[in-house]
């Protein structure tokens, strides 16, 4: 369907999060790289981040943030019917993630996949998951967002290990008869490969056939902050304002903005560039850092526990990320 102005009837019906125990302040990172909490709380509003036990897998946060989602829409996994990760730290390059999950889930008759869209996973991902349901191939989906981004972070980097920290959020996709004027309303992705340098990760290349190739260093994240922030600013307003006019609402209309949680200034140019109050942005970024693709989903899930989004809130969900991509989406909840 073209028509992105007709309203949906698909709809989250359960929301779920995981975040790893062990909490990193400014303050711990002062002790291992050249940096300041006031140096990092100012460039970036975070004072501390979640970084997975040395036991914990990426799939692990997947699947808890997913039984969690399950739980409250009061659903068996059994009667899941697709399943989707969007993640760029999965445990290996295959099996997937989605498979790890559906395993254990038990959710014997979901089909599974990853989708790789970095920080903006979580949008690209229920995006996906609605043409599926809209198409009528499936009836329902768990999109979950899970990154253990701290594995690829330099800690010599104080420009880049600062940012970033770890955490899983989900929720379920579900029709709902007979709700037409709710849910998901109106979707924008959209992608920008000349700014792929800007935010990429550092590998090394192996020849094919060497049998005599040694070990090679981890791969890396590497930043060119300045020209991202302008990038990232005014990809997300674009997109906010692309979105509003497909679901034909105004700025007005919007009762909450959750952002992705990148930078606080970044959020800060947004609101800015659109002319509107910071105020009705949700940001919690001072206690998580950069999660990826799980930070909107788990801004998503507290804006609901804070009751900052209520039953029949129009809400805006904004996001870039590597690549470059951006997406965004407008929800009836």
């Amino acid at each position: 369907m073209d028509d992105n102005t007709l309203k949906s009837n698909i709809e989250i019906v359960g929301l779920g999060h995981y975040l790893p125990k062990r909490i990193v302040s400014n303050t711990d990172l002062e002790k291992i790289v050249d940096t300041t909490d006031e140096w990092i709380f100012t460039r970036t509003g975070i004072k501390e981040r979640r970084i997975r036990d040395k036991n914990e897998k990426n799939s692990d946060l997947a699947i808890k943030a997913a039984q969690e989602a399950l739980e409250n829409a009061q659903m068996n996994p059994e009667d899941l019917d697709l399943i989707i990760v969007t993640t760029v730290t999965p445990d290996s390059h295959f099996p997937s993630v989605a498979c790890i999950v559906q395993k254990a889930l038990q959710a014997k008759k979901a089909a599974a996949f990853d989708i790789s869209a970095a920080c903006a996973g979580f949008v690209y991902g229920i995006v996906t998951a609605k043409q599926f349901i809209s198409g009528g191939l499936y009836k329902n989906a768990l999109v979950i967002a899970s990154d253990t981004f701290t594995d690829l972070l330099n800690w010599n980097d104080r420009s880049t290990c600062v940012l970033f920290g770890d955490g899983a959020g989900a929720c379920v996709l579900k029709s709902v008869e007979g709700k037409e004027d709710c849910g998901m309303m109106a979707e924008y992705l959209h992608a920008q490969g000349e700014y792929g340098k800007l935010l990429s990760v550092e590998s090394h290349m192996r020849e094919p056939l060497d049998q005599n190739a040694k070990n090679i260093a981890l791969s890396y994240v590497v930043m060119q902050g300045k020209e991202l922030f302008k990038v990232a600013v005014n990809s997300m307003a674009q997109a906010v304002e692309i979105i509003l006019k497909k679901a034909n609402l105004t700025l007005e209309d919007i009762d909450c903005v959750v952002p992705h949680q990148a930078n606080n200034r970044i959020i800060s140019g947004i609101a800015k560039k659109l002319g509107v109050s910071k105020d009705k942005f949700f940001i919690n970024i001072e206690k998580y850092g950069n999660m990826s693709a799980a930070s909107i989903v788990v801004a998503l899930y507290e804006a609901v526990e804070q009751k900052r989004i209520q039953k029949g809130d129009i809400v805006v969900l904004v996001t870039f990320g590597a690549g470059l991509v951006s997406a965004a989406t407008v929800v009836k909840w």
